[in-house]
């Protein structure tokens, strides 16, 4: 029996050796589409999340990998999502379309970003609404798949399950409202809060299956009453034909942004609120004399204001601030960094799972990870050997990790190569959306029993 409370207590899960997943396709992706068992049936498949393509949002972008992959695998895909952006501003695609296989709805919703509770909600809230309606018009599906964005919009394959007779996966981005009352923005005794966790833990425990994306997430869904046989472990990936390692003499980003022997530390992603920032910061100051060491900043998000403010303050000018760079200069932008910063605040251990790192490793770059000392980004820089893991709160760390990566330029290479190794053998794009078409096809197997099949993965899958 797991004994859910080992790593609350600050002990690690039982650790379990890097390597190829079960159900994962061999090293070079997986299996020709042509191969009878790796098809699908023709069965139909909705997705529902507020983004997809073209945004640049993680959520839009593994959701299109996923479905154009399946899409490619024989099943007939959709997806119902929102005809806003993510960056508000940004022109509305068309309301339908199709896009490598995948038929495209699109519902109108406001579009008033990030900047405020408010906004967010008011997005969320008239994408709710629309998503309803055009969820009871389509035809049904055998099976549907909800995300995270908006919270709880699980609840509409609930519905859809219980009116329709679809088969639902919740896909378990990160967990709401658990993540805010982590971050103390909602109080745990407030009953409108409890009533939406009441609500949200009743959709997972009514899932078919709860795809989490590592084995702490795992443990937290667990403890929602969600049965162990539901539960299937698939991380989220990177890809290899877009993340490869660029050699910085080559790498004509890194020229284009001035960037010569410095070695230059970058965040690259989402600034959120599950992040810490203050390590990253205190370095930059403590090493703001040397000139062989940048800091870059590339990315957006609510606590981007904060950075910005203290290199204003500070006076950081070893500190640099960049937006997004498009999808396809992903391999450029990420390779342009000597080492990358990634953090999580402790009490976010099992809510969010930071997809960030995966990139990194495809990179094959050294990663710094600030945060709780177990949890599944910490765990896969151990255990690959792919960089350092230090304490939060821990700036001092930070620094000598840096230092020893200026000093040694040939342990970045060792520790990137290691990084890339390991994310070849479980966090490729290839073998992980093999292993979701795994999970779909056991979903509509014929001869399956009532009861669900055993789960893919909690016990077995390697996630960090």
């Amino acid at each position: 029996m797991l004994n859910r409370k080992l790593w609350f207590r600050g002990r690690p899960r039982p650790a379990r050796p890097l390597g190829p997943v079960p159900f994962a396709a061999p090293a070079d992706g997986p299996p020709a589409p042509e191969a009878g068992p790796t098809r699908g049936g023709g069965e139909k498949l909705l997705f529902i999340n507020q983004y997809y393509w073209p945004d640049h949002a993680s959520t839009a972008q593994h959701l299109t990998d996923l479905a154009e992959s399946l899409a490619a695998r024989g099943y007939e895909c959709h997806v119902l999502c929102s005809q806003s952006r993510y960056k508000p501003g940004d022109p509305a695609p068309p309301a339908e379309e199709v896009r490598n296989g995948v038929h495209i709805h699109r519902v109108p919703a406001t579009s008033l970003g990030r900047k405020s509770t408010l906004a967010r909600m008011t997005d969320y809230l008239s994408f709710y609404a629309r998503a309803v309606l055009k969820a009871a018009r389509l035809p049904r599906f055998d099976a549907v798949v909800t995300l995270t964005t908006p919270p709880i919009i699980g609840l509409v394959g609930t519905l859809l399950r219980r009116f329709k007779g679809s088969a639902h996966v919740c896909w378990s981005m990160d967990l709401h409202p658990d993540a805010s009352i982590a971050l103390k923005r909602m109080s745990p005794t407030n009953p409108v809060v409890k009533a939406l966790a009441w609500l949200s833990d009743s959709v997972l425990r009514r899932a078919d299956r709860v795809v989490v994306l590592g084995p702490y997430m795992g443990d937290r869904i667990l403890m929602k009453g969600v049965r162990a046989e539901r539960i299937v472990e698939i991380p989220v990936w990177s890809r290899k034909d877009e993340v490869f390692p660029v050699p910085r003499e080559s790498n004509s980003l890194r020229k284009r942004l001035g960037y010569a022997d410095e070695l230059v530390c970058m965040y690259s992603g989402n600034l959120g609120l599950a992040h810490t920032f203050d390590e990253f910061l205190a370095a930059a100051r403590a090493l703001r004399e040397r000139r062989d060491v940048a800091f870059l900043y590339v990315g957006g998000g609510p606590r981007l204001a904060e950075v910005k403010e203290a290199k204003e303050r500070d006076g950081l000018d070893n500190v640099r601030i960049l937006d997004y760079f498009p999808r396809e200069e992903l391999h450029l932008s990420l390779s342009a960094a000597d080492v990358h910063l990634i953090s999580m605040r402790p009490e976010m251990t099992g809510v969010v799972v930071p997809g960030k790192l995966y990139g990194i490793m495809a990179a094959a770059r050294p990663a710094v990870f600030v945060g709780p000392a177990h949890c599944e980004s910490a765990d896969l820089v151990r255990r690959s050997g792919g960089g350092f893991a230090v304490p939060y709160g821990d700036a001092e760390g930070v620094i000598r990790a840096i230092e020893r990566l200026r000093d040694d330029r040939n342990l970045g290479r060792q520790m990137g190569e290691k990084g890339r190794q390991a994310f070849l053998a479980s966090h490729e794009m290839a073998t992980c959306c093999y292993q979701w078409f795994e999970l779909t096809r056991g979903l509509f197997a014929p001869t399956r029993s009532p009861e669900p099949a055993p789960a893919i993965g909690l016990q077995a899958v390697e996630i960090g």
